[in-house]
């Protein structure tokens, strides 16, 4: 399968100033956060959120070089969603992320919470140095989607009574709106039109609800080694994702289990088995594609270059993924 970062291939050199970039932004005040940053930033992370904001600035901006203002909203938007990591490692008490130490975990809770305060701090005040206002709202609205997003997954732990339509509403706060109002502020700073802007915007949400998505379907057919935690992780901490939900249709047994929180010795088994033989799985695939195909279809106003295609291939690869 076609890897992520070699879908990146119109923004390579870019992506490579960004983390040299980050490392010096965040690191200049004091030796531990220099030291935080190398880990997060020195970690050669797949970047995607970056990667589609310069990808943007590149299909909005034929023949031209990319403005300084992309690349600091690419830097911003990268500070947004590592401070949201560190945070929500601190929260679920995780160890380890995608096979690495997490930063609570090399540095201690207390740094682990400054480190993520100081990134949404930075990510703002380089944000206002932008000058832009209409940028500086959807910025400022993701923040706030971020918090509102776990702030729902706490509050809704083990409810089975959760619908879809709230399941996708966290999804977005927890996922889509960074890539959404970060792709809608990359086509604002090259000034396009209000429908293109608008469209883009709708590309980013469509493509972030999809990733969500599928990362809900890789917890329950994933490996160790892909996921970097084990299989089932999301459900033993009562975050109930799309392939649960639609399972709660079919199998009524489910909800008794979810209701006991996995108590008994085996209910987690159970659970998963019960997933794995209903339709849970394969309605999410449905419902993951045909956020995809809404993603490629609000890409048909963009000119077509190396850049515009590597945002369809980004779309594509997102289902990929289940393969």
């Amino acid at each position: 399968m076609t890897s992520v970062t070699s879908l990146f291939s119109p923004v390579e050199a870019d992506l490579s100033v960004l983390a040299e970039n980050l490392k010096k932004l965040v690191g200049a005040r004091h030796p531990i956060l220099y030291a935080a940053a190398e880990h997060l930033f020195g970690v050669q992370g797949k970047r995607v959120r970056p990667a589609i904001v310069l990808l943007i600035a590149r299909a909005t901006t034929l023949n031209q070089e990319i403005a300084p203002r992309h690349r600091r909203l690419a830097e911003i938007t990268e500070m947004i969603h590592t401070a949201s990591l560190v945070h929500d490692d601190v929260v679920d008490e995780s160890d380890v992320r995608r096979g690495v130490a997490t930063v609570h975990s090399r540095f201690g809770n207390r740094v682990a919470v400054l480190a993520g305060d100081f990134l949404f701090a930075q990510s703002s005040w380089y944000l206002a140095n932008l000058d832009h206002l209409e940028v500086v709202k959807l910025l400022s609205e993701v923040i706030m989607d971020l918090a509102e997003g776990e702030i729902q997954q706490g509050l809704n732990r083990f409810d089975h009574s959760l619908s879809i339509a709230a399941y996708l509403d966290k999804s977005y706060y927890k996922t889509a709106s960074l890539i959404a109002n970060s792709s809608k502020a990359a086509a604002l700073l090259s000034e396009v039109s209000d429908r293109l802007a608008e469209s883009l915007y709708a590309y980013g949400k469509h493509l972030g609800l999809a990733f969500q998505i599928v990362d809900d379907i890789l917890d329950f057919t994933g490996s160790l080694e892909v996921l970097g935690k084990p299989a089932g992780s999301d459900l033993k901490s009562g975050n109930l994702t799309a392939p649960v939900l639609f399972a709660l249709e079919e199998k009524p047994y489910l909800e008794v289990l979810i209701e006991r929180e996995f108590s008994h010795e085996g209910d987690l088994e159970q659970a998963i088995a019960l997933i794995h033989e209903s339709q849970g799985i394969e309605r999410s695939r449905s419902l993951a594609t045909e956020h995809t195909q809404l993603a490629i279809e609000n890409l048909a106003d963009l000119l077509p270059s190396e850049s515009q295609q590597a945002l369809i291939n980004l779309a594509d690869y997102v289902l990929k993924r289940l393969h």
